[in-house]
């Protein structure tokens, strides 16, 4: 099986074949209801995941009660992987989700140590590509800027003219470090820049590509 993903996109990245192989034949498809946990924060990080259908976030509350959105994982999506012994971020169904599941022990039984942990060495680069991606995002970028970034890649994933958004917009702005309130506002700032329209509160459709490119550049 050849490895499908690219390089330059870190958020569509995808596992090596070592990883993809062993998913196919040892996994297990768990079924999870919306907002339903996949595993908690600071739990043994024992299992790989791999998305299957639906959308995945992962979140960290801090010890002051509020909450971080890391990241958001769709179909293809490997997720789960940790430096550490534990997960540092919970993981729960945004949408009702079906997630294929594989114990690191049996993952390595199968393919060996060494294939095995030059494939995860390889998805969790892809990671931490994926972490500085947003940690340069939250740093460096305007508000608008975030909020553009984020629709972008919403719609790259997306081949339809219009944009499914399952997530809501405290999700958005957990994500982007943001209050909802910013968040609504730039997004009906860029509806009234006619950049991007939306139909419904979680449907999109992107009117101006070159415009919310610059924004999110």
């Amino acid at each position: 099986m050849t490895l499908a993903y690219d390089m330059n996109d870190p958020r569509g990245a995808r596992p090596a074949s070592a990883l993809t192989d062993a998913f196919e034949r040892l996994g297990k498809r768990v079924s999870f209801d919306r907002e339903t946990e996949i595993y908690a924060q600071d739990e043994e990080a024992d299992m790989l995941y791999r998305v299957v259908s639906g959308v995945v976030r992962t979140t960290r509350v801090t010890l002051d009660g509020r909450r971080q959105v890391g990241d958001f994982y769709y179909a293809g999506d490997l997720f789960g992987l940790e430096v550490g012994p534990d997960h540092r971020f919970a993981a729960e169904a945004l949408t009702d989700c079906e997630i294929t599941v594989v114990r690191r022990a049996a993952m390595r039984a199968f393919a060996g140590d060494a294939e095995l942990d030059r494939a995860i060495l390889e998805a969790t680069r892809l990671e931490m590509e994926r972490l500085q991606d947003h940690v340069v995002m939250l740093g460096r970028k305007s508000a608008r800027e975030r909020v553009a970034s984020f629709l972008m890649s919403i719609a790259q994933r997306q081949d339809e003219g219009q944009v499914e958004l399952p997530m809501g917009r405290q999700d958005m702005a957990d994500y982007l470090g943001l209050t909802i309130e910013t968040v609504s506002r730039m997004l009906t700032q860029l509806q009234g820049e006619a950049i991007v329209e939306f139909p419904s509160t979680r449907r999109f459709q992107v009117r101006k590509w070159t415009a919310l490119e610059a924004l999110a550049a």
